[in-house]
């Protein structure tokens, strides 16, 4: 499978909060790391999630926010995943950003230079990457 989204989390599902329109699907890595997504009940059905099974889950660089610093702010984002910057890849406009959380998965983010610079980012400082639950798709293997 080819796919364009860069942040790959690969696992077994290790919760599935069932609601009326929506679940919320826990993903945990083989190194710790979780991922929750929010999905409709009709995927949950069509694409068997059910709790100990392999699946993935997938979210776009563009959707991942990064922070330094939370400063006492509390954040509605579900995923708040603590790591170090790995490597910098710096563009014309766009810098793409390697946060390597403590589980060892590496989260990828795309954020203006400006930003960068802002944050003061740079390879072995900490940084949090922020996904939204309902930035994360599902996907599992036949």
């Amino acid at each position: 499978m080819k796919i364009s989204a860069r942040n790959v989390f690969e696992g077994s599902i290790t919760a599935l909060v069932d609601g009326t329109v929506n679940a919320e699907v826990e993903i945990t890595t083989p190194g710790g790391d979780r991922i929750v997504a929010v999905v409709t009940e009709d995927s949950v059905q069509s694409l068997g999630l059910i709790v100990g099974k392999p699946a993935m889950a997938l979210v776009k660089a563009p959707w991942v926010i990064v922070v330094t610093d939370d400063s006492g702010v509390k954040l509605s984002a579900r995923n708040q995943l603590a790591g170090t910057v790995q490597h910098i890849e710096k563009g014309a406009i766009n810098s793409e950003i390697a946060i390597k959380l403590v589980g060892g998965t590496l989260v990828y983010a795309v954020i203006t230079n400006e930003a960068v610079m802002e944050l003061g980012l740079k390879p072995g400082a900490p940084a949090s990457a922020l996904i939204k639950a309902s930035h994360v798709v599902i996907g599992v293997r036949d």
